[in-house]
């Protein structure tokens, strides 16, 4: 075996998880999906296609027809092209996670220098890593209310005319942060100088709660980018239309190189399921009986437990403006996994650890507010309190 994959580290989050193996009263906030099931309708296209047959092979790109889908959705959050202009950087993915693998495959030979913002999803680390490239890692800056920021000044020292690739994840999983419009087109232009690719995680673009935006979602490098940009864009259908365990993503690619990503999706999965992108098809086209309510409820499930915690005694948190998370740290508290575990044991809270995410967010807890019912947050935050009264 590579001693790179040997020593890949297990995920810290399935180890605290294990903690609350075959108890059903443990109150799980660990891992980063909603509880709520994927619609109807979405369902019942996946079954149709199924009941018609469609179990073979598809486009290496994906169905045109859901290409196509994807296109019109993408011109409406990001007019500044025609519809049929994305149609050409459209590939769909099996999970946006496997989107991130290709397009760092497609980018990245060993030795290569890539540059990342931290803490972030440990996927991100992982993949330039296992493909044998050099990771630089520039962290966000917590402030004392829990707040995160990006030190711009840092990021723009790391990336020179030797860093292949930029990975970007905002809004950012855990922290909530975010980057600014402003902030992506300062970043875009230093990288078109040292010729530095951008790969930019924006799952969670629609998962934005700031209103400062014509069309209601978070800042996207591609409102800055031009279509010949050094840039991909990673989307997934998991966090805005409920769909996790679907598996399914696409990338947004500069024209030139969508024949290739195309190449190497048929070397890695081939293609994603035909049922699987007839769902997906119809969630888009119906995205206005999703992810608007989907969002006004998180928003909802966020201003509910944001205020509760930072009303607990020594706990700091900040309201985050994107994503589905709110991220704390506990006064007193240090060993973010054995915090964790001991919350699932003692208190029947499950919460993530921040050190799975990179050793700047060691302290730190992740608790995903994609609640489908309100009132476990109220119970969760309830029995952190007690835990916590128990310990003084």
């Amino acid at each position: 075996m590579r001693a790179v994959v040997e020593s890949l580290e297990e995920s810290r989050i399935r180890e605290v998880a294990n903690e609350g193996l075959g108890r059903s009263d443990v109150l799980k906030f660990w891992f980063g999906e909603s509880d709520e099931v994927t619609p109807d309708f979405i369902r019942e296209a996946a079954i149709a296609s199924l009941q018609h047959g469609e179990t073979f092979y598809a486009h290496n790109l994906g169905l045109p027809e859901l290409r196509h889908a994807i296109a019109g959705y993408m011109h409406g959050l990001h007019p500044q092209q025609h519809t049929d202009a994305w149609f050409d950087r459209i590939a769909v993915t099996s999970g946006g996670v496997n989107g991130l693998m290709v397009a760092v495959q497609a980018l990245v030979d060993a030795g290569d220098e890539v540059v990342l913002v931290t803490p972030v999803w440990p996927n991100l680390v992982a993949q330039p890593r296992i493909l044998g490239a050099q990771v630089r890692t520039v962290p966000l800056v917590a402030n004392a209310s829990g707040a995160w920021r990006l030190d711009m000044d840092a990021l723009l020292a790391a990336i020179t005319p030797g860093t292949r690739l930029l990975i970007v994840n905002a809004p950012n999983n855990p922290t909530g942060w975010t980057l600014t419009r402003e902030e992506q087109a300062t970043i875009l232009a230093h990288c078109r100088r040292t010729g530095t690719w951008v790969l930019a995680d924006e799952v969670y673009e629609r998962l934005y709660y700031a209103g400062d935006t014509a069309n209601g979602a978070a800042p996207s490098f591609l409102d800055v980018a031009e279509p010949d940009d050094r840039l991909i864009v990673t989307h997934s259908f998991s966090k805005s239309f409920l769909m996790t365990g679907w598996r399914l993503g696409w990338l947004v690619l500069p024209p030139s190189l969508t024949h290739a990503v195309g190449k190497l999706i048929e070397f890695n999965t081939s293609c994603a399921p035909v049922f699987v992108q007839r769902g997906a098809t119809v969630a888009l086209q119906r995205t206005h009986e999703v992810t608007p309510a989907l969002v006004a409820h998180l928003k909802t499930c966020r201003d509910t437990l944001v205020p509760l915690l930072a009303a607990v005694p020594g706990v700091a948190v900040a309201t985050p403006l994107g994503g589905m998370y709110a991220f704390l740290r506990i006064e007193g508290h240090d060993d973010c996994l054995t915090l964790a575990k001991r919350l699932v044991r003692e208190a029947g809270l499950g919460l993530a650890p921040g050190s799975a995410f990179g050793q700047e967010a060691g302290g730190w807890l992740r608790w995903c507010f994609a609640s489908q019912d309100v009132g476990r947050l109220e119970a969760g935050v309830q029995r952190l309190e007690r835990w916590l009264h128990a310990q003084a």
